[in-house]
Parts: structure tokens; C-alpha cells; sequence
């Protein structure tokens, strides 16, 4: 299981696919100095409900994975993540759309 770990204190804990794949759509929209929401549901553990961060480039982030090397990535599924981004909701984890051999990278 891979961490996001948000301004020090905020962590979403998350599959080390899904949080690399993530981490190439945020990396991208903050490099372009694009602001935007993250959205994951909080664990029932932690109390429930839903976490909502504002990231902005000077957002304090930090990836961890238990995996040394990521897997290849889905094109599809990043596409998607990133158009996640540009709505109200803006982004969350959503479940791989199935790749193509076209959309492996």
C-alpha cells in the first residue's frame, strides 16, 4: 500500500498502482501551476465521511510506495484522471478503465 501524505499531517492511504498513477496526473497539473481539488473517502477507522484538499504548487506532498519500481502506466486511466481535475468534484481514485495496447506506457 502506497501513502500520499498531505502538508505533513493529511494521508490517504491507497494501492501503489493507483497512487502512482496518481501521482503522475498531480505532478503534471501542479507543474503547469494548475490548482485544483483531491477528494478521497476517509476510513471508517479514521472517523468516515470524505477528505478534501486544496493542491496548489507550494502544496507540501510526499509519495511513499512499498514497491521499489512502479508498474507501466495506463494511458486511458491517466487520461481520465486527469479530466477528473478539470470539473467541480476535481480529482479522486477511480477504478482502471481496462487498457488497450495502445494505452500501456
Amino acid at each position: 500500500m502506497g501513502r500520499l501524505v498531505y502538508d505533513g499531517a493529511v494521508r490517504f492511504v491507497i494501492d501503489d498502482r493507483t497512487l502512482a498513477h496518481l501521482q503522475v496526473v498531480i505532478g503534471d497539473k501542479l507543474r503547469r501551476r494548475e490548482p485544483f481539488t483531491f477528494t478521497w473517502a476517509n476510513p471508517l477507522e479514521d472517523g468516515g465521511g470524505r477528505i478534501a484538499v486544496w493542491m496548489t504548487p507550494s502544496s507540501s506532498l510526499a509519495f511513499t510506495f512499498d514497491r521499489p519500481r512502479p508498474q507501466r502506466f495506463n494511458r486511458a486511466w491517466l487520461d481520465a484522471l486527469s479530466a477528473a481535475t478539470h470539473t467541480p468534484a476535481g480529482l479522486s481514485p477511480i477504478p482502471e478503465p481496462a487498457p488497450d495496447e495502445e494505452s500501456e506506457r
